[in-house]
């Protein structure tokens, strides 16, 4: 982590996390896009996101998180920093040419060699099917459905630890502290990801958020009582509903939201830890 001299009120307790093992190279224009800021607005123009808006200008770079080019050595060229995600990304070229970008783990260096197959060496980065992962590794950019690519363990310092193999599944243990079970047969990365220092992160000041395009979050007890159930009241009045509620009402605490039926349920071996 990086801390700063106390020059301003908000600098005293700033910090920044140490960007120095990045290589400062530029992003690669073919693995770039332009995003268009949608400011938390839905295709009607409302808001259903509230907070949202505003930042700095930024271009989207295309992970790659199926890595399906099977059985061709590749090689760390950079580690850069990605605008859109909390962890670190890495550009890796195949023996064939082609370049992507993946998701960099804590241990990578530029120069490394990486192997994505089905079964390859048990290193940090390489890609496999969970069956040929040992218990006790841990492994991140998790598939749920064969061949849809990487849908979870992805942000930045998560990783999930393989527990058990057994009957067609793998048992994992994530980061929130749940177990359940995932095919076999589906593909994860091994290693922790990298920066992992993102959530001991001080933003400092309110305009930091207003870069990162985060507005301003007014309290529901300040509002007036048609603004919030928590709205009104003389002085600082107590919050005056016995459940907490969300603007519109709705209970938000001690209130169950997972659908009863939903098809993972029985993958799910324990629930994580309140």
């Amino acid at each position: 982590m990086k801390k700063y001299s106390p020059t301003t009120p908000s600098r005293r307790h700033m910090t920044t996390v140490d960007y120095s093992r990045l290589s400062g190279a530029k992003p690669l224009k073919a693995l770039i896009s332009k995003v268009s800021k949608k400011s938390g607005r839905n295709s009607q123009g409302r808001i259903t996101v509230r907070h949202q808006g505003g930042g700095n200008k930024k271009l989207y770079r295309m992970i790659d998180f199926k890595q399906q080019t099977f059985n061709v050595p590749a090689r760390i060229e950079t580690i850069e920093y990605d605008p859109f995600r909390t962890a670190f990304i890495a550009r890796v070229v195949f023996a064939n040419g082609k370049r992507a970008y993946i998701l960099a783990t804590t241990t990578m260096k530029i120069g490394d060699q990486l192997l994505f197959a089905p079964k390859a060496p048990l290193k940090d980065g390489n890609r496999m099917q969970l069956q040929n992962i040992p218990v006790g590794y841990m492994v991140h950019n998790v598939e749920l459905t064969p061949g849809k690519g990487g849908q979870i363990i992805r942000s930045a310092g998560n990783f999930a630890e393989v527990l058990a193999h057994d009957n067609g599944y793998t048992t994992l243990k994530m980061p929130s502290g749940e177990i359940r079970k995932v095919l076999w047969g589906n593909y994860a990365s091994i290693g922790q990801l990298s920066n992992p220092d993102n959530a001991l992160v001080n933003i400092g000041k309110a305009g930091r958020s207003r870069w990162l395009g985060i507005r301003p979050t007014v309290r529901g007890s300040a509002m007036n009582p048609v603004d919030h159930p928590y709205g009104g009241g003389e002085g600082k009045a107590q919050r005056g509903t016995r459940r907490p509620k969300t603007l519109w009402g709705k209970i938000t605490g001690g209130r169950k939201t997972r659908n009863k039926n939903k098809y993972s349920t029985t993958l799910i071996i324990s629930r994580r830890k309140k």
